[in-house]
């Protein structure tokens, strides 16, 4: 059975994880308004992850004779300027998501649940991916010209 401050902090999270996700899903209607189908797509699949991320840890949860639940969701920003600016946003979100699964551990070490810190070491592991993937399209970005950035949008479209 999990703790009740563990099922609130997990519940926190799951609306953390949605609101990425919506946050990534604005971003990709963005790109698409200015032109950038890839970097768009891109950005939906990293919607779709969020997502993702929220069930995996509902599910979790209700293994553990938790409720899980879905709280207010905030509204998202709807603009960012340019290509760089949106990916910069996207490192300083993920920066800040590890923080969040990094103190959600913090409470299953406290609560003594070695099943859930177990569980979420796989988010930590993830994190250190998304922060050097969304670090290493930033750094790509601002490297490149608008030809560059054309071509890496064709790239980032296939994923």
């Amino acid at each position: 059975m999990i703790s009740e401050k563990l099922q609130k902090a997990f519940n926190d999270q799951i609306t953390a994880e949605l609101w990425s996700s919506n946050l990534y899903l604005q971003m990709s209607f963005y790109l698409a308004k200015e032109g950038w189908d890839g970097f768009a797509h891109w950005m939906l699949k990293q919607a779709d992850e969020e997502r993702e991320h929220a069930v995996s840890l509902a599910n979790y949860l209700t293994k553990r004779g938790g409720v899980a639940k879905v709280t207010m969701i905030d509204v998202v920003p709807d603009g960012w300027g340019d290509v760089k600016a949106v990916f910069s946003h996207v490192y300083e979100h993920e920066c800040h998501v590890s923080r969040l699964i990094d103190d959600l551990v913090d409470v299953a070490s406290a609560e003594k649940d070695k099943a859930t810190q177990d569980f979420l070491w796989g988010f930590v592991r993830e994190q250190v991916e998304e922060e050097a993937t969304a670090q290493g399209i930033l750094d790509k970005v601002s490297k490149l010209g608008d030809a560059g950035l054309v071509a890496l949008d064709e790239q980032l479209g296939r994923r």
